[in-house]
């Protein structure tokens, strides 16, 4: 007897990642001299999770009635202020937004997929991302598609953005468009100025065609602050040409993965339709995970208001994106030294090194105790995973498997 549905039957039971992060794990745990560099959560140079001590301080605090307690379906109103005025306010844009709640990015991703686009509808997305948007689209009955991420000088490909841009609107008659940056998952990669205006002027160009959506993976934004900026002050030049979304999560942004706090915030001057996109959401939340943890926002919103535990959790997370610097300089210094293919990469967790036999390099590098995730044609580097003395084992493993 066939109890799941058809389109259910084959499904993995477990994420890749994750598994590949369980092999490791498990070697480690029987002795072996493992590097594992697959999961992307931020380790200190000997290995430890990292934590800011602001962020523990005011989840211990919480009032036990307060977590105890059901949170609002959309969340919190002090949170969900909190986190607008943070992304939004100093570009002028916080009395423009919408948000909810969500536990993490992610569910900030599937809920900008179910409303924003139909069931049977491609999303739209570089072909170098995050594993889980394919994911995400499938659940929800949505099919991802991408457009070329690099062209031949290794730059973002905005032409190939403006066909792929095209052919859906022309299909469907409209556009969810998700892109990550800065710090991009799983490149690294950054869009500078030049590449922004390609951008805005693609979307610009097909916006007459039907509504499109421009979502934002803010995940590692607050990891390359100029990065952020440049985000927001060219977004700003799409409002009232196109939706303008954000994925924002606490994951990342304050180091509390297992914690499950995000937002979806959508910018949009129109008035009328800001009110309706807020009410579709709220919805949404009732009808996808009804409510989100409720003490982790009102210790994130106590991180992001109150002045002296604000400012300690900027002078912890930068004491922690210096690491990550040292081991992007590192990396760069060496990958470049042995002639590694891979895009620019000034920051973030990640960067990722391009080859057309990527499983079979990856499988080699086990062998060697080196744990990297395979992406079709390339392999993904969890820099945020490994310290400085490691990155030098990963490039010579790397070079003489190629």
């Amino acid at each position: 007897m066939q109890y799941l549905i058809e389109s259910r039957r084959a499904r993995p039971g477990d994420d890749p990642i994750f598994a590949l992060n369980t092999e490791a794990k498990q070697r480690a745990a029987a002795g072996q001299d493992v590097i594992n560099a697959t999961i992307g959560a931020l380790l200190t140079d000997d290995g430890q999770l990292a934590v800011m001590p602001s962020v523990v301080q005011a989840l211990a605090e919480v009032p036990a009635q307060l977590a105890a307690g059901y949170a609002p379906i959309a969340g919190r109103p002090d949170y969900r202020k909190a986190v607008i005025d943070d992304l939004l306010g100093p570009h002028g844009m916080a009395d423009l937004a919408a948000n909810v709640a969500t536990p993490g990015g992610t569910g900030a991703l599937r809920m900008a997929i179910d409303d924003f686009s139909e069931p049977g509808q491609k999303v739209l997305t570089s072909s170098f991302f995050w594993g889980p948007y394919r994911t995400l689209s499938s659940e929800s009955g949505r099919e991802l598609t991408t457009f070329n991420m690099f062209d031949e000088q290794g730059r973002f490909d905005t032409a190939d953005l403006d066909r792929a841009l095209g052919e859906i609107l022309e299909e469907q008659k409209r556009a969810l468009l998700i892109l990550n940056t800065p710090c991009h998952n799983p490149t690294g990669y950054s869009l500078d100025q030049q590449e922004w205006d390609g951008i805005v002027d693609v979307i610009e160009k097909h916006g007459s065609k039907g509504p499109i959506v421009v979502l934002l993976d803010v995940a590692y934004g607050y990891y390359q602050p100029e990065g952020m900026e440049l985000c927001l002050t060219n977004l700003r030049r799409l409002l009232g040409k196109a939706l303008v979304c954000f994925a924002w999560s606490a994951s990342k942004t304050f180091l509390q993965y297992g914690l499950r706090i995000g937002s979806l915030v959508a910018v949009t001057p129109d008035e009328e339709e800001r009110t309706k996109i807020a009410n579709a959401m709220t919805y949404s939340c009732r009808g996808i995970w009804s409510n989100c943890n409720a003490g982790g926002m009102v210790a994130v919103t106590r991180v992001l208001t109150e002045p002296e535990l604000r400012e300690q959790s900027k002078v912890e997370r930068a004491e922690h994106a210096t690491t990550l610097t040292r081991r992007v300089a590192r990396w760069n210094e060496l990958a470049t030294q042995a002639g590694l293919g891979y895009p620019r990469y000034n920051g973030g967790f990640f960067t990722t090194v391009f080859s057309d036999r990527a499983q079979e390099v990856a499988a080699a590098l086990r062998e060697q105790g080196i744990f990297l995730v395979p992406l079709g044609k390339a392999l993904r580097v969890a820099m945020c995973a490994v310290n400085e003395e490691q990155i030098a084992r990963i490039v010579q493993g790397l070079k003489s498997t190629l």
